[in-house]
């Protein structure tokens, strides 16, 4: 349902504001962001990424409060694991060939 692929995708469309520019910034296919925008707003209990149809206007992409909050605690997540893991890592590096 989450991954850094996609937390990076909700980023994006945070910053953009469009999903197609969010792809291209992620150097992904629309049709593949699109994907997975969809699947996320299907796993969650409220949709991360608000989208609005083209036309003249464009469309735009925006995320909800429940997307801004998935990203955060994703984030947070990534920290908390990084440092619980930090002295095995170091030492896994020392067994590794330079």
């Amino acid at each position: 349902m989450l991954g850094p692929g996609k937390a990076d995708l909700l980023e994006a469309v945070d910053r953009t504001g469009s999903l197609r520019l969010a792809a291209d910034e992620l150097a992904m296919s629309y049709m593949r962001a699109w994907s997975l925008v969809r699947a996320m707003n299907r796993s969650f209990r409220e949709p991360p990424v608000e989208l609005s149809r083209g036309g003249r206007a464009h469309g735009g992409a925006c995320l909800t409060s429940t997307g801004k909050r998935i990203v955060s605690l994703y984030r947070e997540m990534e920290r908390a694991s990084r440092e619980a893991t930090s002295s095995s890592w170091r030492k896994l590096r020392g067994l590794l060939r330079s």
